[in-house]
């Protein structure tokens, strides 16, 4: 499984392959917009973990991009731009942007760039967290479920589920939350996708899934996850 997936959206095929390489090379999953519409059906459509957007864009301004995304989501967004005036770089900043990195730039500053962001959102490749869940260990780092050493297999989508809800553990994600995390803006109103992939979740990780202790319902308001922290 990838470490991250990651949305690039820039116009310059150039600018978009060094990325692409560069991320795959670290075992990212990358997807590539050139535009300010099709950046944003992505971002509607995908599980994306970090967002990197370039502000010149020839359907729009990504800074409209960046703040339309800020408006669901929390996950790290990285500006890439040639803008360098500093009224440019606080605009992009305002906007929900977590860093902004002018064009050109090294790969080693973007590494850097993105390790800070994604140590500020909680999201740490290369530093194992580890949540109980009775018997169960859910790996942040590894992104995956175990019992003792034997992984319990998983959907993209019910892991997915499960790290928004262990991400933040002992807090109550309403019904809405969870849907933009997991499916993105455009399912935001589909509350039926979360029942049928909550049933699904506690089949994996509940003694008995009819009497849960771990993922519980707060009625009238959403989900929240109870674990205890194993390392």
């Amino acid at each position: 499984m990838s470490v991250l997936n990651v949305l690039v959206v820039d116009d310059e095929p150039a600018i978009r392959e060094l990325l692409r390489a560069t991320l795959q090379a670290e075992g990212h999953g990358v997807h590539e917009a050139d535009g300010v519409r099709e950046g944003e059906r992505l971002a509607a459509n995908r599980r994306i973990d970090l967002f990197l957007i370039d502000l010149g864009l020839p359907d729009g301004d990504g800074v409209e991009l960046v703040r339309r995304i800020r408006a669901w989501t929390n996950r790290p967004i990285l500006v890439l731009s040639a803008r360098a005036q500093e009224h440019q770089k606080v605009e992009a900043l305002d906007a929900g942007a977590d860093d902004y990195l002018t064009k050109p730039f090294g790969v080693a500053e973007l590494h850097a760039r993105i390790r800070v962001a994604l140590r500020h959102a909680g999201i740490t490749p290369g530093h194992t967290r580890h949540l109980a869940l009775g018997e169960l260990t859910v790996d942040l780092d590894a992104r995956q479920l175990r019992r003792g050493d034997a992984p319990v297999h998983l959907t993209a989508t019910q892991w997915r589920l499960l790290e928004v809800l262990a991400r933040h553990a002992g807090r109550v994600l309403t019904t809405r939350q969870l849907l933009r995390e997991v499916w993105g803006p455009a399912h935001a109103e589909q509350s039926h996708y979360l029942r049928i992939y909550v049933r699904q979740l506690r089949q994996k990780i509940e003694p008995d899934p009819q009497q849960p202790q771990h993922l519980l319902t707060e009625i009238g308001v959403g989900y929240r996850l109870v674990t205890g922290t194993a390392d």
